[in-house]
């Protein structure tokens, strides 16, 4: 490519006809991973990293009418977007992955992983059981129903009524302290 193709005019555009795009060895960005077990070593390498890595936790304690200190670890949750995050690949990356054929099954293994871990350790106690539950898309699904299985009915109360109903129990509990 010569130089007089980045030419650019007075206004700092390139010269009609300029091609500077042909220089790239490459058309985007290549892909962080070329084989599915390429991907699969870097996941259990994620793995090992949060196993190794657990979140501290300090813990005071009574012993012998003294205060002791105690560290410990605790079981860090493995995320997909942890993931991402530690093979320096964007979600979308993932995705695209996801949707290979190639790497389908490497993929669908790694979110096993990261699912069965957090529901383990949810249900161990060691992850906040709420919190997991929501993550996973588990639900705990209370349906209320009305008169016959009808819509349950919700009586309307207009900001009148409900400063009414506040000015009756803070009048109870004024008469309540004053007899006390």
């Amino acid at each position: 490519m010569s130089d007089e193709t980045l030419t650019k005019d007075d206004k700092g555009r390139f010269l009609p006809g300029n091609r500077f795009w042909e220089a790239r060895s490459s058309h985007g960005r290549s892909p962080a991973f070329a084989t599915a077990d390429a991907l699969r070593a870097a996941a259990v390498e994620y793995f090992e990293w949060v196993a190794d890595n657990p979140l501290g936790e300090e813990k005071l304690f009574s012993y012998e009418g003294s205060i002791v200190r105690g560290d410990f670890g605790k079981l860090q949750a493995m995320t997909l977007k942890g993931l991402c995050i530690f093979l320096d690949i964007s979600f979308q990356a993932w995705a695209n992955y996801r949707e290979r054929p190639d790497f389908v099954e490497v993929c669908e293994w790694v979110e096993s992983v990261v699912y069965q871990q957090k529901f383990t350790g949810a249900a161990a106690g060691l992850l906040n059981p709420a919190i997991i539950a929501r993550d996973l898309g588990l639900a705990d699904k209370t349906e209320l129903t009305g008169k016959d299985g009808g819509p349950v009915e919700v009586a309307a109360y207009s900001d009148r009524d409900r400063a009414k109903a506040a000015a009756a129990i803070l009048a109870k509990g004024l008469a309540k302290a004053k007899t006390q």
